[in-house]
């Protein structure tokens, strides 16, 4: 921001006070809740997608899905093309392939509902940015998190209780630097004006 920017409001917190993944339950985005409060609602479908998604979630969603057997319906749309392409590279799409995720192309997919659409009805656990009424399907109700616990929600085919999730978390614990590692397109020779 401008050094001199004014703000209407300023919010402050604590990161430390925060014990628990928060998520928005249907279907409003301001209406939060905390993990321990939804778990074990079964979720028939699972998004991880939208502008608000980078490629670190991809990755870290692969590595919660790897050598798994069966997931709920999971759909998957990495934000940008160049996203896709390095997680091809990298072979996260054989990952999301042998366990049945639906890739959609790079884009809004979900998120808008423009592109694809969940089963009527369906409760959808969401990286989308909105969960407001009919948006993801028709009389759908949507849940918003994170890509971690999506994924996780995936495998379990509900939302999972905090224990639950932290014991998937700890797998990606010691691997932040490569999963998080973002595309910094001026260092990528492939993206460089002079290539």
């Amino acid at each position: 921001a401008d050094s001199n920017a004014e703000y209407k409001e300023i919010l402050e917190i604590n990161l430390d006070d925060i014990k628990e993944p928060i998520l928005c339950a249907p279907n409003d985005p301001d209406k939060t809740v905390l993990l321990s409060d939804v778990s074990g609602e079964k979720i028939d479908e699972v998004f991880i997608g939208s502008c608000m998604t980078n490629i670190g979630h991809f990755r870290a969603a692969g590595k919660l899905l790897n050598d798994k057997k069966s997931i709920s319906k999971l759909w998957m749309a990495p934000p940008t093309k160049m996203d896709e392409k390095k997680l091809r590279d990298e072979g996260f799409y054989d990952i999301y392939d042998n366990v049945g995720v639906r890739t959609e192309m790079p884009g809004c997919s979900l998120c808008m509902g423009n592109q694809a659409r969940v089963e009527d009805k369906a409760t959808v656990l969401s990286t989308s940015t909105r969960n407001f009424p009919n948006r993801l399907g028709k009389g759908a109700n949507v849940y918003l998190a994170s890509a971690e616990l999506s994924a996780i929600t995936a495998i379990e085919g509900k939302i999972p209780g905090k224990e639950k999730y932290m014991d998937y978390f700890k797998n990606l614990q010691d691997k932040q630097d490569e999963i998080f590692k973002y595309m910094n397109f001026n260092k990528l020779d492939e993206y460089s004006i002079n290539n």
